[in-house]
């Protein structure tokens, strides 16, 4: 790039992608420069996400988010049907009342289902799970095609992708920043974006910003061949106590122990015992025979203290805006998110979301 880009955005990971394509998309769109540190985007969360789209993930806070994300997301191709069912043991009826009632508030389908609904959708259900929540609107995400989606759009607005570009340094100078990758490399841009993931209060460090507490946690998948075979119509089932999540996937199962452990920002490996859990507890869930683990991975999830993503200008470091902190809700809230932030760096009002409760200034006591 020979002359400065508007806007460097650090990480090609789904959240700094779908933000380069919304802003593409505006009527003048901005010099965009997507550095990504691996030789390919979507390398670590993006790429092991066992993704889906439903709205009482992530809080009633993050829901506007995820419900706003649902048009664009179904308009792109990209969902598919699969339905989400909340389960509780014996003793949690009162719980579970209180997470239906939450987000039937909030506009979110909810249908309560007694014992025998249940087992109706989970063969082989073992005694002690009484009551279920039902999100019939819950959809699997193609995480793979809305990335590739993203960074088209980016490129065909404009965008210029840089891989094996790690951020070695930040300087502002005279209004830009003047940018170090770790080769050497030397590129300037008006205002850098820190979409950085697990990475990104390293990034803040480098730009002279102070840390959020960004804080990356483990989070274990494995695919499973199961006896019987899981059929399509099997919902995406969660524990009401988060303890195990599970779905069917192309004759196989998807599985989870719903761990949070904490991690460095790291290469994310699947530990033998988060596997091991995931079995025990899904034996305690239902009558299957396990025949094999086929494929077990890791992701890092990145959430900031309060567990809400952060999309907005650094209240002290001129020039330095936070697109981070999405958790493990940040592929199903993509376009909402990126459009927040886009029309935060574009200074437009309006909006689908209020960015005020994802305001960087929070952690700063504005």
């Amino acid at each position: 790039m020979n002359r400065p880009a508007d806007i460097a955005i650090i990480g090609a990971g789904m959240a700094g992608a779908s933000l380069a394509a919304a802003l593409a998309a505006a009527p003048s769109p901005p010099r965009v420069l997507l550095l990504e540190a691996e030789a390919h985007p979507g390398y670590h969360a993006t790429g092991r996400s066992a993704a889906f789209w439903t709205e009482s993930y992530g809080g009633p806070l993050v829901q506007p988010l995820t419900t706003a994300s649902g048009p664009p997301l179904h308009a792109l191709g990209v969902l598919r049907p699969r339905g989400a069912l909340t389960i509780a043991r014996e003793g949690a009826e009162v719980a579970l009342d209180g997470f239906a009632a939450r987000f039937a508030a909030l506009g979110v389908r909810v249908e309560r289902l007694d014992r025998a609904a249940i087992a109706a959708r989970i063969p082989g259900l073992r005694d002690g799970w009484v009551a279920g929540a039902l999100e019939p609107d819950c959809c699997d995400i193609d995480v793979a095609a809305l990335h590739q989606h993203y960074l088209a759009t980016a490129r065909q607005g404009g965008a210029e992708l840089l891989t094996t570009a790690r951020l070695a340094g930040a300087e502002r100078e005279s209004g830009h920043w003047r940018l170090t990758l770790a080769d050497g490399r030397q590129l300037s841009a008006a205002t850098l974006v820190n979409a950085a993931g697990a990475w990104a209060d390293g990034v803040a460090a480098l730009a002279g910003a102070a840390p959020l507490g960004i804080r990356p946690y483990r989070r274990t998948v494995a695919q499973l061949r199961a006896e019987p075979v899981p059929a399509p119509s099997l919902p995406l089932v969660l524990d009401l106590g988060e303890r195990f999540y599970f779905k069917p996937e192309s004759g196989r199962l998807w599985l989870s122990p719903h761990d949070e452990t904490p991690s460095p920002p790291c290469d994310a490996a699947p530990e033998e015992l988060d596997v091991a859990r995931a079995l025990d507890r899904l034996g305690q869930v239902v009558d299957w025979r396990i025949e094999a683990v086929e494929h077990r991975w890791a992701g890092l999830r990145s959430f900031a203290p309060d567990r809400l993503p952060v999309y907005g200008f650094d209240p002290r470091v001129a020039g330095f805006f936070w697109c981070t902190g999405q958790g493990g809700f940040g592929i199903q809230t993509a376009p909402a998110g990126a459009a927040l932030a886009a029309g935060l760096l574009l200074g437009e009002t309006g909006g689908a979301v209020d960015p005020g409760r994802f305001a960087p200034g929070r952690f700063f006591g504005k």
